[in-house]
């Protein structure tokens, strides 16, 4: 017998707001006791999961109590001010990127991490040094496989025994080191074809011609300005290097099992590293620039933000930085 055209199409409804309903369960939902081992071709070892929750190696109890703490309070931070909880979709999943071999789930956030790591750790010996991986491979999503990728029940297979991880940064740093980036280097002409001579022909009266078609000289207060635009919003969502974190990883609605720091990025990073097994094996990249933006700098760009901007940028970031524990910055004056 076939089925109406409209019940066809209520039962296609059912269907996808089944997948997003059992998915919003099974990532909510904590590791529990008696977790398996991630097994690889020829080997089985205890998972990373594993390590940290039934704290197999006496030597990670220190990191554990500091990682232990930020996971406490991020989930205090998501019961006071989260009101509504909502289901995920496939599109909430594109920034966490799946190491199969190792057990890991990594939540991506430009600006922030360091992903060259993962891509060595995934590569299968294709690549040993993350600062040896070219810039044009090093940024090219395809060589990275997301969970987006997966079927439903891979995906919360995953969700349950990998262990979860996400880098944060003080958001203002992060969002100036984003502009610093995208809009100040010469060769980054395909954001300031994009991006920049939209910003100059919205926000920049009497723009001259050559800045209208280049877009190549936007300053940080026309950058603060496209931002808290209502209408920017409306168009598309935020480019991801000045997306917030909570939008792209979502904290509140996937239990990560260690939340990171970019201000303690070195110890941090060891630390994840040791639950994977690849401590000793694996170099954690540190940064050698002296240009790195830092509260000072930060400081220096917000100085020529008008106060009625920096509260609407705040109120605009202000759930990164209730969610991960940053304190306003002494430098606003709101």
């Amino acid at each position: 017998m076939k089925m109406p055209r409209g019940g066809r199409l209520f039962l296609a409804t059912c269907l996808g707001s089944l997948f997003v309903l059992v998915l919003y369960f099974q990532s909510i939902t904590k590791p529990e006791a008696g977790l398996k081992a991630v097994t690889r071709p020829g080997k089985s070892r205890t998972s990373p999961l594993q390590t940290l929750y039934n704290g197999d190696q006496l030597e990670l109890l220190a990191a554990h109590k500091s990682l232990q703490g930020r996971r406490e309070l991020l989930e205090q931070a998501c019961l006071s001010h989260t009101r509504k909880r909502r289901v995920l979709s496939p599109e909430d999943l594109k920034h966490l990127i799946v190491d199969d071999m190792h057990g890991l789930i990594y939540c991506y956030v430009p600006k922030v991490g360091k992903h060259r790591v993962l891509m060595v750790l995934t590569s299968d010996g294709r690549y040993t040094d993350p600062l040896a991986i070219p810039a044009n491979e090093a940024h090219v999503a395809g060589n990275l496989r997301t969970l987006s990728e997966f079927s439903v029940a891979e995906i919360n297979q995953r969700l349950r025994s990998y262990l979860k991880f996400i880098f944060v940064r003080e958001p203002f740093e992060r969002l100036v080191s984003a502009y610093r980036n995208k809009f100040t280097r010469r060769y980054n002409t395909a954001f300031h074809k994009r991006y920049g001579t939209k910003i100059i022909r919205r926000h920049r009266p009497n723009a001259k011609p050559e800045a209208l078609e280049k877009g190549d000289d936007v300053t940080f207060p026309e950058f603060v300005q496209y931002l808290v635009d209502p209408r920017t919003q409306r168009e598309e969502p935020f480019n991801e290097h000045w997306e917030r974190v909570h939008s792209l990883c979502h904290p509140c609605l996937i239990h990560y099992d260690v939340v990171g720091k970019y201000e303690t990025l070195e110890p941090d990073a060891q630390a994840v590293l040791r639950l994977a097994g690849v401590e000793g094996t694996l170099q954690f990249p540190t940064s050698g620039k002296t240009t790195r933006t830092d509260g000072h700098m930060a400081a220096r760009y917000f100085k020529h933000i008008s106060p009625f901007y920096q509260k609407k940028l705040f109120n605009l970031y202000r759930m990164d930085f209730m969610l991960f524990n940053y304190s306003t910055p002494e430098y606003l004056r709101t």
